[in-house]
């Protein structure tokens, strides 16, 4: 499907970005090259990894030009079965993992974008953007009206609730990983998709969009809610992965909670400030890397290891929550101080993808996840 090498890299990265997040000691512990580092992982990385997956949706669905017909059914099968496939191992870890598990969001995304994969460029941008704008004060409002015993009563009734306590409220509108507000990301890197990102033009416009929504958004939001919030949002929020329309301890918004938030743009607030400016970023990243790889070969070259991470972000992704529970590695909360932990999950990462694509294509996840859509030739 004509893979670009620096997506693979970008996607490596946000794998990695997790890894900080779900590993690495917190924001408190850490200064300088630390500090930031961290700061970037914290929100992004999940971000980029939900850009990415727009992205991939693109592939299956038709890149510059989105297939039609019986090959257009069939896609739209394909990518149905795979979402199914990530709600069920995303339930599945999330009984033992918590909410945290990103998967089973996945799966609710790429059923929510099935009606899109057939849009141009343009319009998926617009749809995005129009999302990002509509979609955190909404998800303020229904969060406001959503007490307590409504919340019980729902999940209640809720099997996927049930088994893992991540249910469909959640999955929608209250959960780390909520579809209100993390559609806009999954749009956006289905409109990436629809580009040519080889091409010098559109590179240099997505550099200039990247870099504009990115000083735009944050520069708004510290004008209008001040450096405060936004730092006390990066040390106080989620530190596990979690994000949303949440505030830090985990709960939804109530109706008590100040409108002001909607002003901030820290990791995960869920803001109208947070989505774009996440985008932005994202967007940089991924030119960034294509542009890397195409310019610099011998970077190119000594970056393979790293972006067979990348060719194998899911096996990746859910191989590092396996790891952790073999080795006993600590989260990164503030009793995990060092970076070596980190550093050995990284770098076990790297080997076991580079030693794998030597003898195969995909990960071995990725195996499983393509052959669970072989019926999708089926499709009449």
């Amino acid at each position: 499907m004509g893979r670009l090498v620096g997506v693979d890299l970008a996607r490596a990265l946000a794998v990695f970005g997790m890894y900080v997040v779900h590993i690495g000691p917190p924001l408190s512990a850490t200064d300088g090259v630390g500090s930031w580092v961290r700061y970037l992982a914290e929100g992004h990385s999940s971000v980029l990894f939900a850009t990415l997956a727009g992205f991939s949706l693109m592939l299956i669905a038709g890149r510059g030009e989105p297939k039609t017909g019986l090959a257009g059914r069939q896609a739209k099968a394909r990518i149905a079965i795979r979402a199914l496939m990530l709600l069920a191992l995303g339930t599945a870890m999330a009984m033992e993992y918590g909410g945290v598990i990103i998967l089973g969001f996945y799966g609710v995304y790429f059923l929510l974008a099935l009606p899109l994969v057939r849009l141009r460029a343009r319009t998926l941008a617009t749809t995005a953007a129009a999302l990002a704008v509509v979609a955190p004060q909404l998800a303020f409002a229904l969060n406001s009206l959503l007490t307590q015993p409504i919340q019980q009563s729902i999940n209640a009734h809720d099997p996927l609730h049930r088994l893992s306590e991540v249910g469909v409220l959640d999955l929608l509108l209250t959960g780390f990983y909520p579809a209100i507000t993390w559609m806009p990301f999954v749009i956006a890197g289905m409109a990436l998709g629809r580009l040519d990102l080889s091409s010098g033009t559109v590179q240099r416009c997505l550099a200039a969009l990247g870099a504009a929504l990115t000083v735009t958004a944050y520069g708004m939001s510290l004008l209008l809610a001040g450096p405060g919030a936004l730092r006390s949002l990066a040390e106080d929020g989620p530190s596990s992965g979690s994000s949303g329309s949440m505030p830090p301890d985990g709960g939804s918004f109530e109706s008590d909670q100040p409108a002001s938030l909607l002003l901030t743009a820290g990791p995960h607030s869920g803001t109208t400030f947070d989505i774009v400016g996440s985008v932005g970023v994202a967007i940089l990243v991924i030119v960034g890397a294509t542009v890397a790889m195409e310019r610099l070969p011998r970077l190119r070259r000594l970056a393979k290891p790293v972006i067979a991470v990348g060719t194998m972000s899911l096996t990746a992704y859910v191989g590092h929550f396996l790891a952790q529970t073999a080795f006993s590695t600590p989260a990164g909360t503030g009793t995990q101080q060092s970076w070596v932990p980190l550093l050995l999950f990284v770098l076990g990462a790297i080997v076991f993808a580079a030693v794998w694509s030597r003898f195969f294509r995909r990960g071995p996840l990725e195996y499983l996840l393509n052959a669970a859509t072989k019926p999708a030739k089926y499709i009449r």
